[in-house]
């Protein structure tokens, strides 16, 4: 009956009823947890750790918003191994631990149920394991199971090759690559040498793939004392990307800073001021995204490889229970995410390569 009502009714006023029969739905099942009820979605089961009893409504619904953030946009870094040696890494290969296919799928659906819109897979590399079949597999299940309005991957490029596009590219919205420099001998300076291989021109390889299999293209840049006087508009600009991401290089205790660190990243780190430069220099780009250490500390929601969300609030990634042990709901509270910088820093735009207009 519902269905037919909506059929007849303008796209515009279908999509508002839908969004808010989504909303009660949420609702409706959060106000059951306490049953121990089991939800599912696309076969999966989901029992989240019992909600305290609270008065149903508004008041109710208010206060869950203030209390438990929706994980609109997730960060999964499903493996911290890497090919590369980044001296500013601030996820680095403290484990090789990566979980199984299927438990990531099953967590990833309750990602979706609890109101996931994007998903971004990173590292680590995200094409080292099982050679890119690992991140294909999830990407394809986030699209074509989950139904997932967005999904992209983080990469260093190297070892990604068109027999992955033309397997898998269908099924990602968007492929960030990251690159810090167009100077082949910083590259080599920060981290991002291999060998004979060059980064910058893998990167314009990777480019030409992504308009050859529909795939928006993003690059990640971090902007440290190796590359902080570089001037990069002409390269950017002919590479056309439809996010330029630029961030300050930051220190996170444990990872590339202190005594447990993997990495000493003090010598890359630079100051406000020279950050505020660089953008400057940079303004006239209109896909340019800045983001200082205050606006990445807080707004991203970061799981790591045992699905657990990362606290980065006090200057380390401070862990929560794993969400397949907890449920959504008890290991959200403790990730330390802030929304509103989330939306400040424009963590929410169109990030659907089905609502982008773009010349590929």
């Amino acid at each position: 009956m519902y269905l037919g009502v909506l059929g007849r009714l303008p796209l515009a006023v279908a999509r508002a009823l839908l969004a808010a029969l989504r909303g009660r739905l949420g609702a409706l099942c959060w106000s059951l947890a306490p049953l121990s009820l089991p939800l599912s979605l696309s076969g999966w089961r989901r029992v989240s750790a019992p909600s305290p009893a609270a008065p149903a409504g508004p008041r109710r619904e208010r206060e869950w918003d203030d209390a438990f953030p929706t994980p609109i946009s997730v960060n999964y870094h499903f493996t911290r191994q890497c090919n590369y040696k980044c001296g500013f890494c601030f996820h680095t290969a403290k484990t090789s631990f990566v979980l199984p296919l299927e438990e990531a799928k099953r967590g990833l659906a309750m990602l979706k149920e609890a109101g996931m819109e994007k998903i971004n897979f990173s590292g680590g590399e995200p094409f080292l394991q099982d050679r890119g079949e690992f991140v294909g597999k999830l990407v394809q299940f986030c699209k074509q199971e989950l139904k997932l309005p967005s999904v992209s991957i983080v990469s260093n490029g190297s070892l990604i090759r068109e027999r992955w596009f033309k397997k898998y590219g269908e099924y990602l919205d968007i492929l960030a690559i990251s690159c810090d420099s167009f100077d082949e001998n910083v590259n080599v300076l920060i981290g991002r040498g291999q060998g004979k291989k060059n980064h910058v021109e893998n990167l314009h390889k990777l480019r030409q793939w992504c308009r050859e299999y529909a795939v928006a293209f993003k690059i990640n840049s971090v902007i440290n004392r190796f590359n902080v006087e570089e001037d990069m508009n002409e390269q950017i600009k002919a590479l056309n990307p439809v996010r330029w991401k630029v961030f300050q290089c930051l220190l996170i205790e444990g990872e590339n800073s202190g005594e447990d660190a993997l990495r000493e990243a003090e010598k890359f780190i630079i100051s406000d001021q020279d950050f505020e430069q660089f953008l400057d220099r940079h303004k006239d780009i209109s896909c340019l995204v800045p983001e200082s250490n205050q606006k990445m500390r807080d707004s991203y929601l970061i799981l790591d490889e045992y699905m657990r969300f990362l606290n980065c609030r006090n200057g380390r990634k401070e862990p929560s229970k794993s969400i397949l042990d907890v449920g959504i709901e008890a290991a959200i509270k403790f990730s330390g995410f802030d929304e509103k910088m989330f939306l400040r820093r424009g963590g929410k735009y169109v990030w659907s390569k089905a609502d982008m207009k773009l010349d590929w």
